[in-house]
């Protein structure tokens, strides 16, 4: 097991491959690509303790962030402290190392040892279980905080999608298909792969997301920290080839986008836009189906939506099926 120095951290291939095999609910936000952008832009000044081990290629990832209120006061948490999409704990052996790691915050943070926030826990499963086996004895455990991830299976490719939707929803998508096809709307697939790249489609976004009701209203991408979030995570895509943004267009305009990434072969969505001059031509639905097609052609198995609950969240339950819940806890030393 290596502790691992923040500059080597920028696509750890470790890192990468933890997060794709952990089993974990949202695999995309445990990437770094996910992790770092966020770190770089919500709590840059935070300290990371990472530590890596490779066994048998398998790869194990302990990756915590330092929050110090005072000398006797400390958190260890993920990065992700605002929705708590990810997990701290990555790949089998994750719990073993946050064990072998124990003596060292100890020295590190005596005479106090800090209380640990871990995120992604899913409810029934390993992970939990070998958290509660492991340090039961020594911890207490406390509910910080649950929620519920949504998800569509793209199992027998669109079809098989669609015969998951309701009558109803498939009515209504078929009908605006063919609206849209007599009025012209076309689409364009992009998957960056350089920062140059990256930038252009970034500008594209933010453009179409100015029209908006988002950006009509100053609560969408288009601005601070989601603006510097969003395109710090494109940029670091890039490298992976990771990114999948489709753009609606009509007569060589832009009237709508779709942006998220793949996790292996999960896509994680993260965000849609249209401008609002065609609110009530459906170019949201249109831009989902078609994002559905490509992501099947490329043989994605998984479409996730992230969390079900929430303000304009309830459009989700139509476009999914699965439900993952996720809990966060508390550890706090005897």
């Amino acid at each position: 097991m290596e502790k691992i120095p923040f500059h080597e951290l920028e696509g750890h291939y470790g890192w990468q491959q933890a997060a794709l095999h952990s089993g974990q609910a949202d695999p995309f936000c445990c990437l770094p690509a996910w992790q770092l952008s966020f770190h770089e832009v919500f709590a840059p000044d935070r300290r990371l303790l990472v530590w890596h081990e490779s066994r048998h290629d398998s790869h194990s990832m302990l990756v915590l962030a330092e929050q110090m209120f005072s000398a006797d006061s400390v958190l260890l948490t993920p990065i992700d402290t605002l929705w708590f999409f990810s997990s701290p704990l990555l790949g089998l052996n994750a719990v073993d190392m946050l064990a072998r790691v124990m003596d060292e915050l100890a020295t590190s943070y005596a005479p106090c040892f800090p209380r640990i926030v871990l995120s992604g826990l899913q409810p029934g499963g390993l992970l939990p279980q070998r958290l509660l086996r492991t340090f039961s004895h020594s911890f207490d455990f406390f509910m910080h905080s649950e929620a519920v991830q949504c998800a569509a299976s793209l199992e027998d490719g669109v079809d098989g999608f669609l015969s998951r939707r309701s009558a109803n929803h498939r009515a209504k998508l078929f009908k605006g298909r063919r609206r849209a096809q007599e009025c012209g709307i076309a689409y364009e697939r992009h998957i960056p792969a350089s920062e140059a790249e990256a930038q252009a489609v970034f500008a594209r976004m933010l453009e179409v997301e100015c029209k908006s009701w988002k950006g009509v209203g100053q609560c969408g991408m288009t601005e601070e920290p989601a603006r510097n979030f969003y395109d710090a995570m494109l940029r670091r895509l890039a490298s992976t080839r990771g990114a999948r943004i489709m753009f609606a267009t009509h007569e060589g305009q832009d009237v709508g986008f779709i942006f998220g990434g793949m996790a292996g072969d999960v896509y994680r969505g993260q965000q849609f836009s249209y401008d609002q001059q065609w609110k009530n031509a459906g170019i949201g639905n249109l831009l989902q189906l078609e994002q559905v097609a490509w992501l099947c052609e490329q043989g994605a198995s998984r479409y996730d939506m992230g969390p079900l609950t929430g303000p304009r969240m309830g459009y989700k339950a139509h476009w999914t099926e699965k439900r993952l819940p996720i809990q966060t806890w508390l550890m706090v030393k005897k």
